[in-house]
Formats: C-alpha cells, sequence, structure tokens
C-alpha cells in the first residue's frame, strides 16, 4: 500500500489522488478540524529515503517538533536548511524535468483525534492550502495521494483510511520536483507546509460548491447560481437578508438568474458587501457577495459602467520571521495601509495568495488581479530551450494550475482580472490556460504579459515600459509599431486596454518618474495605469555571528547561486517601515486634483465611484514654516469625474517671511483602514512677496595670505577652514560622490532618455571609473583682502585627465560669515554625476551634531525626480531619522530646496546656515549623516557601517535623480545631472 502512487519527483504531472474538480474556498457550517500545531519532524538531504516513517507504529520520538504551517528553513535556527534566494537563476541544474539526488526532504507526522459522529459523514477530506513543492500524504499508513503546485489547494479523500478516535497523518515533501521549473518566481525558495491543514466531515446532502456571479446595472443587481450539490441533497436555498431575498430551488433546473432592484453596487472604493447563505438540509455555506459587471467596451476597461485607473502594487507573500506563512493581523493592516497610501490594487504576483486575504480585498476594497501559480524565468538563461510553456507534456500541469486558481478564487467581487502567470515565455500551453477560463469564466478578462502580440488574452501588458514607449502605446499607433509586434500585431494590441503589470522598480532608493506615468493616464485613455514592483522588501530577520540582528537578501545565506539584494525591491522596508517613495507614490497617485485660480480652487474628483461627501478640506497658511492662520474650505459632494470650484479663505501675506498655502483633504471619519483626519490628498500654493536676493559684494585688492584668518565665528589656518561657531569643522571639499542607489548599480533596459550612459554599463559603475569616489585636491592660491578670503582648487582623481577648478570666497557680511563657492568643471567629462555639492566634516567633541532642524522641502528625502511627497515647511529630525534604513547602504537622506538650516546637539543649536538660491533662482540641498559616501557605498549590509565621530554635513547645488535603472528605464534628460558650473552660496551664524 506505501507504493500505491508513488509519484517521482521529475514527474510533470500535477500529483495523483487530489479530489478533482477545485472547489470554491467556502466558509461552511459541516465539522472541521484544523491540523495546524506542533508535528514531528525529520529533514534527510535525498528523496530516497525509507518510506517506513508513513507507518502507523513508527517510533518518530528522536525526530524534531516543528509547528505547521511553517517553512522548515526557518525553524531550527538553521539546523533545517537555509533559505535560497534567486530572482531568475534556477538553484539547481537546468534539466528538465529533472532535479538533483541532493534534494532537502521533510518527513512530517502528527496524531489526530477524530469525532466519533464523523464515522456518519458522507466523505472525510483532508486539505492543504499550501505546501512547497511536491508531497505524498499518508493517513494510518494508508498512501492517499500527491501533488505539486506549491500556492494551489489540494483536498484528499481520506474517508477509507480514518477511524473515530487516535489517527495518523504522515506527510513527505519534496524541495525540488518538475514544479519546481514552472515556480520560479522571484522569491526565496522557502520548502515545508506553509498553509493551513484542515480535516473536513462532508455531510451527506452536503453542498459541493457554490459560484455566485454578480452583476450591476443601473441600480439592479443580479445573481447567476451555479450550485454544485446532488439532487438529492435539494432544496437548495438562498438568502440574502439585507434585501430580504430567499430563494429555496427544489431541482437544479430551477437554479436559475434572477434580478434584484434597489442594491449598491461594490467597487474599490466603495466595497459595499452583502451576507449570503447557501444551505441545504445538511449544510450551510457563508458568502459576502459584492454586485459588480466587470466588462472590455472598445479600448477601455470598465467596471459597473466606468474606466478604471489601476493604482496598484505587486504583492507577494511575505513576513521577515514567518516568510510565506499566513499571518491574518499582519495581512490585514497591510492592506489598511495600502489603503492609506492610496493604492487602490494588487496583483498577487505571482500565486494566488492565502484564500482569507482575498476576504479582505473584497471588505477593505481593492481591484485585484488574480495570478495563476506559474513562472519558468529561469529557462531565460538558456534562451527559453526547454521551456514547459510549449511543451505538451506539461499541458495537463498548467492546465490543473489555473483550473485551481480559478475555482478557488471564484467568489471574490474584488477579482476583476485573471492573470496565467508570469515570465514563462509564451507557448501552446498558456492558451490552453487561457481558452479554459473564457470557457469557465467569460465575464473576467484574461492576462498575461508574455502574450506580446495579443494571440490569447484580453488586455494588452508589459513591463517596465519607458515612458516614451507608454506614451505611444496610448496614441493610435501611427508612429511606430508596438515591441516584439508586426504592424497588424500592435494594431491589435492598441484596441485593447493597456497596463502596466510592472513598473517603476521600487529597489533601494528610488524610484523616480511616478508622475510622469500617471500624467499618461489622464492624457490617454486606453492607459489603465499599473502596478509599481513591488509592495514590500522580502527582508530575513537573522543575526550576525554576534547577535547583531539585520534582514538578509540573497547570498546571506550562504547559496550557490543568488541574485543578491534583489529581493529587497518594495515601497514598504521589511520591518513595515514605507519608504520615502511609497509617500512619493500617494502623493502622485492621489484621488483629487486641485487646481488654483486666483482666489478659488478647483478640486477635481479622479475616483472611480465614490463622491467627496467622505472627506472634509482643511487649510493653513504657514510664514516660513510657522501656523498663522487655518479653517476649513465649504466644499460641496463632488461626483466621481467632476469638479468643483471653491473661493479660497483671506490669505494673509507676510512682508518679510514666505507665505505657504496648504489645502489637505481629510478623511470626515474614520474607516476600517484609517482614522478620522487622516490625509487623502494635499497641495500648495505660493502666496509669496517677491523678495530680492543680497548682492554679491565686488571685493578688490586681493594679495596673496597666509597663516591664521578670523572672519567673524570662522577660523583659518593657511587658508582652510578649522573651526566655524567655535567647534572644529573642516571643509568645505568638493563631493561629486554618493553612495550609489540600486538604480545607480542597474545597468538593465534603456539609457536613450538620458542620452548620458552607456548601455549595459551602470552610472556607478562609470563614477568608480572617473574616480569621482577618490578624489584629491590640489591648492592653488589662498588670497585674502578686507574682511574676506579667497582660495582656488584644482581637484581631479588620479589616472583621469579632467578636472573642477572650485573657487571658495568668505566673507564678513555683517553679523554674518558668507561662503559662496563656484565650481567649474573642465571639458572631458562624459558621464553624468551623482551630485555637486561640498561637504563640512564636524568632529563630534564635547557637543556630537546629532539633529538638524530646516526650512525646506521635506518632511522626507527627496530628489529631483521624486519631489512630489515633498512641501514646503519647517522640520525637525535626528541624524538617525533624516536617513533610511535601506537593506543595502546607499544614497539617503537629502532634502530639496533649503531656505535655512540648524544643526543640533541635544535639541541645542550648534549653527545656524543660510542657503540662498543662484542666480536662476535654485536652491540647494542638504544630507547630514554620520557616515561619508564613500563608508556607505562600501557597506554591504547596515551592520558593515563603521562607528563613526563625526557628521558629515553635504549642502549640495544639485543632484542626479533617481530613476528605475535597476529593473527598468534610466533617469528622465530633465532630471539627469551632467557636469556644469554651479553657485552654492551660504549664510551662517
Amino acid at each position: 500500500m506505501l507504493s500505491r502512487f508513488s509519484p517521482h519527483v521529475s514527474d510533470t504531472a500535477p500529483g495523483r489522488g487530489a479530489l478533482r474538480p477545485a472547489r470554491s474556498w467556502l466558509h461552511s457550517d459541516a465539522p472541521s478540524r484544523s491540523l495546524n500545531g506542533s508535528w514531528r519532524f525529520r529533514l534527510s538531504p535525498t528523496a530516497s529515503v525509507a518510506e517506513d516513517f508513513a507507518a502507523e507504529d513508527f517510533d518518530d520520538q528522536d525526530w524534531d517538533d516543528l509547528p505547521v504551517p511553517s517553512h522548515w528553513v526557518l525553524e531550527g535556527d538553521g539546523a533545517h536548511g537555509r533559505p535560497i534566494y534567486t530572482n531568475i537563476q534556477f538553484p539547481f541544474p537546468i534539466d528538465p524535468p529533472h532535479v538533483p539526488d541532493e534534494n532537502p526532504t521533510g518527513d512530517h507526522r502528527r496524531h489526530f483525534d477524530m469525532p466519533a459522529d464523523w464515522s456518519d459523514a458522507e466523505r472525510v477530506v483532508l486539505r492543504f492550502d499550501g505546501v512547497e513543492s511536491l508531497f505524498r500524504v499518508w493517513v494510518n499508513g494508508v498512501e492517499m495521494g500527491s501533488a505539486g503546485g506549491s500556492r494551489l489547494a489540494h483536498e484528499f479523500d481520506v474517508t477509507s483510511a480514518v477511524r473515530p478516535g487516535d489517527n495518523v497523518v504522515a506527510v513527505r515533501v519534496h524541495q525540488w520536483s518538475a514544479a519546481s521549473y514552472v515556480e520560479d518566481q522571484d522569491q526565496w525558495w522557502l520548502p515545508g507546509i506553509f498553509r493551513d491543514v484542515t480535516l473536513t466531515a462532508r455531510p451527506a446532502g452536503g453542498l459541493e460548491d457554490v459560484w455566485l456571479r454578480t452583476g450591476f446595472t443601473d441600480g439592479h443587481g443580479r445573481v447567476d447560481a451555479e450550485i454544485t450539490a446532488e439532487p438529492t441533497a435539494y432544496p437548495v436555498t438562498l438568502r440574502i437578508p439585507e434585501l430580504g431575498i430567499e430563494r429555496t430551488w427544489s431541482a437544479p433546473a430551477e437554479v436559475t438568474p434572477f434580478d434584484i432592484a434597489d442594491v449598491d453596487p461594490w467597487s474599490a472604493e466603495r466595497p459595499r458587501l452583502y451576507d449570503v447563505t447557501v444551505s441545504t438540509a445538511a449544510e450551510t455555506v457563508t458568502l459576502r457577495a459584492g454586485f459588480r459587471t466587470v466588462e472590455i467596451r472598445g479600448d477601455q476597461f470598465l467596471v459597473n459602467g466606468r474606466r478604471v485607473v489601476f493604482h496598484g502594487v505587486n504583492r507577494h507573500e511575505t513576513h521577515p520571521l514567518r516568510g510565506r506563512v499566513f499571518d491574518e493581523a499582519h495581512a490585514r493592516e497591510d492592506l489598511a495601509r495600502m489603503k492609506r497610501f492610496n493604492v487602490n490594487a494588487i496583483r498577487t504576483s505571482h500565486y494566488p495568495p492565502h484564500p482569507r486575504l482575498l476576504d479582505l480585498a473584497d471588505e477593505l476594497g481593492f481591484w485585484v488581479v488574480l495570478e495563476c501559480d506559474l513562472e519558468t524565468h529561469g529557462f531565460g538563461e538558456v534562451d527559453w530551450v526547454g521551456n514547459p510553456s510549449d511543451d505538451p507534456t506539461w499541458r495537463e500541469a498548467y492546465l490543473d494550475r489555473i483550473e485551481r486558481t480559478v475555482e478557488r478564487d471564484k467568489n471574490h467581487p474584488s477579482i476583476v482580472i485573471w492573470s496565467l502567470g508570469n515570465e514563462a515565455g509564451t507557448g501552446s500551453n498558456l492558451a490552453a490556460m487561457s481558452a479554459w477560463v473564457h470557457a469557465r469564466d467569460a465575464e473576467r478578462p484574461v492576462h498575461y504579459e508574455g502574450d506580446y502580440t495579443g494571440e490569447y488574452t484580453d488586455v494588452y501588458s508589459r513591463m517596465y515600459a519607458s515612458v516614451p514607449e507608454t506614451e505611444q502605446i496610448g496614441t493610435d499607433g501611427s508612429r511606430s509599431p508596438l515591441l516584439h509586434c508586426t504592424p497588424a500585431q500592435g494594431a491589435r494590441q492598441r484596441t485593447k486596454p493597456f497596463l502596466l503589470c510592472e513598473y517603476a522598480h521600487a529597489m533601494g532608493n528610488g524610484p523616480g518618474a511616478f508622475d510622469q506615468y500617471e500624467a499618461l493616464v489622464h492624457q490617454y485613455p486606453r492607459l489603465h495605469g499599473g502596478f509599481v514592483w513591488e509592495w514590500r522588501d522580502h527582508g530575513i530577520l537573522t543575526t550576525t555571528a554576534d547577535g547583531t540582528p539585520f534582514y538578509a537578501y540573497g547570498g546571506d545565506f550562504g547559496e550557490v547561486v543568488h541574485d543578491g539584494n534583489f529581493v529587497m525591491d518594495g515601497m514598504l522596508l521589511s520591518d513595515d517601515v514605507p519608504t520615502p517613495s511609497l509617500h512619493e507614490f500617494k502623493a502622485v497617485v492621489q484621488p483629487l486634483r486641485f487646481t488654483f485660480h486666483g482666489d478659488k480652487v478647483a478640486i477635481g474628483n479622479l475616483r472611480h465611484t465614490a463622491d467627496t461627501s467622505d472627506l472634509r478640506f482643511r487649510w493653513r497658511v504657514e510664514h516660513d514654516g510657522a501656523p498663522v492662520a487655518s479653517g476649513y474650505l465649504d466644499v460641496p459632494a463632488v461626483v466621481a469625474g467632476d469638479s468643483a470650484r471653491v473661493s479660497l479663505p483671506r490669505i494673509p501675506v507676510a512682508q518679510d517671511a514666505e507665505t505657504w498655502l496648504t489645502v489637505e483633504a481629510v478623511l470626515a471619519a474614520g474607516t476600517a483602514w484609517a482614522e478620522e483626519g487622516h490625509v487623502i490628498a494635499t497641495a500648495q500654493l505660493d502666496r509669496s512677496l517677491h523678495r530680492p536676493v543680497p548682492r554679491v559684494r565686488a571685493r578688490t585688492g586681493w594679495r596673496p595670505a597666509d597663516g591664521t584668518l578670523t572672519l567673524g565665528t570662522a577660523e583659518f589656518v593657511d587658508g582652510t577652514l578649522v573651526r566655524l561657531g567655535g567647534r572644529a569643522v573642516t571643509g568645505p571639499r568638493l563631493e561629486l560622490f554618493r553612495a550609489p542607489t540600486d538604480n545607480d548599480e542597474g545597468a538593465w533596459g534603456e539609457v536613450g532618455e538620458s542620452d548620458a550612459g552607456i548601455a549595459g554599463v551602470s552610472n556607478a559603475e562609470l563614477w568608480r571609473r572617473d574616480g569621482l569616489d577618490r578624489l584629491t585636491t590640489r591648492r592653488v592660491s589662498v588670497e585674502r583682502t578686507a574682511g574676506a578670503l579667497r582660495t582656488v582648487d584644482k581637484v581631479s582623481a588620479a589616472n583621469s585627465g579632467s578636472w573642477v577648478m572650485v573657487e571658495s570666497i568668505w566673507s564678513l557680511e555683517g553679523d554674518e560669515v558668507e561662503l559662496r563657492v563656484e565650481i567649474e568643471p573642465s571639458r572631458g567629462w562624459h558621464t553624468v554625476w551623482p551630485r555637486i555639492g561640498i561637504c563640512f566634516d564636524l568632529p563630534d567633541g564635547d557637543a556630537p551634531v546629532d539633529g538638524a532642524e530646516w526650512f525646506g522641502l521635506g518632511p522626507l528625502e527627496s530628489y529631483p525626480d521624486s519631489l512630489r511627497a515633498a512641501r514646503t515647511g519647517r522640520f525637525s529630525a535626528t541624524v538617525r531619522d533624516l536617513a533610511v534604513d535601506y537593506a543595502r547602504p546607499q544614497e539617503t537622506g537629502h532634502r530639496s530646496a533649503l531656505r535655512r538650516l540648524t544643526l543640533t546637539c541635544a535639541d541645542t543649536e550648534v549653527l545656524r546656515v543660510e542657503a540662498l538660491p543662484d542666480t536662476r533662482g535654485r536652491r540647494p540641498g542638504f544630507t547630514l549623516s554620520r557616515h561619508t559616501p564613500q563608508e556607505i557605498a562600501r557597506a554591504e549590509h547596515p551592520f558593515e557601517l563603521p562607528n563613526s565621530t563625526t557628521s558629515h554635513l553635504i549642502v549640495d547645488a544639485a543632484q542626479h535623480g533617481l530613476g528605475s535603472r535597476a529593473c527598468g528605464p534610466d533617469v528622465w534628460p530633465e532630471f539627469a545631472l551632467r557636469p556644469e558650473s554651479r553657485t552654492i552660496r551660504l549664510r551662517i551664524t
């Protein structure tokens, strides 16, 4: 009996013995028992270990205890193997469908008690909601079957094997199998039983499956119920108490669609759900129905007759301690956080999530693209030779995966598109999957990005298309064909709605250009937005040898092959901290548009469904960041797609300070995802009077100088600054380098937009080649005149013939010390620069600089192509809080458009700096850090940064943009920093 099914790990079939067809994940009152908890566990290095463990009388006393659900590599402090991260690479030889003999195999056992009254059940079903990768199941020594499809549900009829009282279930899980070739999904490889295990008594006369298809038109709802039950189970009754609906059908033929008057529609903004029960005499299932109609009309994707714009994220299931083990409280807060940051859509990359996640999406309100458990990206390493997507021997596995995906989740109103999978090439098996979905669910469109020519999908999808390419897709196609398409194929794709299933790769500090993509969505109705890659970092919390905690990425567990920190590419850090990119995303996609016209503001409602009756509009006026007046605007309820113009308050304008009006749309009452007063959208208006910038005073009589010199609070020795404001300071020295961001290190995709990069070579590599991280200085001259000091330096790098001349002039202007730095590069620089700035080093002494207060853009970091979340105001932060704790240390902390800066020590002022605009009105930015850019660049993890005894202030005349070149387009030309002359002008007290 032990070899009844005996699948080989290299079998392409999806398994044997699991119940078919797959069914919905239903909330039923049928008796059930969770088998989650502590199991006995043994790990073997090979799949060929004996199967004797499945016998009832096997002695497992020497085994370990392991929680289920879990991943065994995350339990036991490394005793059960280690995680592996790859993006594209397979962590085993590409020899489909075979896998190595060295195949970690986890044997699991537990006892469970079956109630005596379960013997009356028609069937006893054992359900696994997620097991990676291939698993086999025994009950009381009898093999029940096997299954593959890690993120899919599998049920086994164990009626013949169970008995009242004590029973034993044994499960063997192989880490690698043929299924691994189609589960290469840019995430950690984490084997184990990682979702729920449940035993259910299926009653005679029960409901095998229920599907409530719903629709909505002009205030009327429609219900088309599909009931799967034996004829002897009838009558079946459907009830929607809130709507006064009760329908009883005496036979299957009587189950016909029906309409309901006066229902509220479901949408991602107003996720109206109705409790529904479907009952027989033996069983009742409970669902939450939402009435909505999904359709494609021309090149528009519509829900309830209105165009949908996806402001979405790609969401993996990941937790820094539990991996893909579902934590409902954590997931609910994760989705609530998405709502607070104006995320309205989720692509379930690249597999169905835990089914409860979709209940939460229904409840909180998201448009969901539900993706099948499929990706074969590693075959790209061998030019797609052997790719299963076009191999008939894999067709059964492909169809099994899409069937289990659709059948499990078909009742969710939040799911508006089915996706076949991701990055699996193309081929007949994908076309067969699409045909199956179209036959099973004609109402929801089918998506697959790899169908570039539109042979079998309903929407045109691309990932990481540049802004110009996205704009071209939005047009009528008169200028150029689409990528990978003939003109005829391109014409066909342009008849479909377009979405960016992945864009704006949010790895490390970045991305830039959210606003450019968003602008196209409002310009071209064919464009329906997209899904940022991705929602959160996948860091695994671990420790160094000395116990220092950190979030690990690829290579930190000694993997043979890995893809480094490419798994740290979310807008949310592994510890749930939003990055500045998430704030930028929120600001760019905010669902209201404010346009100021004199003493009025036009408020446009960009929502899909909801009017603005749930919002209040508050305003405040600030003078140099200090509040002077506030109140609320009188705004009528603006329906979706409309706008209203309302009067602004009288704004008190200061004569000697900047005057800024801020308008915010906030929640009028708390919701399931945010408190009353939560800010949905914001805008600022500059009402400042023009104030002339102090002129540069011309000075003459310069003569060579050396020795000691004091100018106000500044002290110099041989022209070099040594003290400022009574404390030791060195500088300013030219700084052209920044610790490369992940996008700076990226060499992916197009560089043509900036015309400053080199295809296949990262900007960071060019910066290091040009020596920007190792500049040296030669003092050319030191001169002085009455109340002023001038130095000229020539800055260059070893083995370079290019240089930068830096002229620094210190002068007394009343009771202030002014510093003007003129920076002029030579010819011969051929690449963009990361920054043009000057650095001051402030040793700790008795009073370390540990904080800053500033008037400028804030509160978070900002860069030229990521400024929309920044507002003008007065802010303060510690040095630590000025930086973002990215998993791989990199450029962070820049604040733009600085007016005034105060450096502090334990809340005591140390130094005040006023930044004056240059002759073109451009203001500098600043960065305050405990580490130099060079020190940050050398560290691969935060714990590798050295202990510091100095704070470093960098004032930047300019910074290079962020872009998305880690996986996407380079920095847009407008935000690319080319070598150029710049002036920095500061006044210091």
